[in-house]
């Protein structure tokens, strides 16, 4: 069975950082990239950032020159470091890994952790 489990997330003040952690356990067949998204009260879930199996990453402009992703392929992780967290970083932040198999796409999806960003 996949799972995919986040942690991190935590309350910061405005300025600070936090790294997140996403573990995938079990097989994943055909990864095409791992990533971010988060969703704050009221709004939909938005990308935060991607990573390929090659290594291009992909950042939403809102996080651009603050947030970096990377990767650990021997462990199956994927990280988030956040650095000048502003309040509206603050979300659920979800790990999401996307594989591509016969021309479908399938989405794996961790249970989110919290970041608090306050003012």
């Amino acid at each position: 069975q996949v799972q995919l489990v986040e942690s991190g997330g935590d309350l910061v003040q405005a300025g600070g950082s936090l790294r997140l952690s996403c573990a995938v356990s079990g097989s994943i067949f055909a990864i095409n990239a791992m990533g971010w998204y988060r969703q704050a009260p009221g709004k939909q879930r938005e990308l935060v950032a991607t990573i390929t199996n090659g290594g291009t990453t992909n950042y939403a402009d809102s996080v651009k020159g603050r947030f970096t992703i990377s990767r650990d392929n021997p462990k199956n992780t994927v990280y988030l470091q956040m650095n000048s967290l502003k309040p509206e970083d603050t979300a659920v932040y979800y790990c999401n890994v996307e594989s591509r198999w016969l021309g479908k796409k399938y989405d794996y999806w961790g249970q989110g952790t919290q970041v608090t960003v306050s003012s």
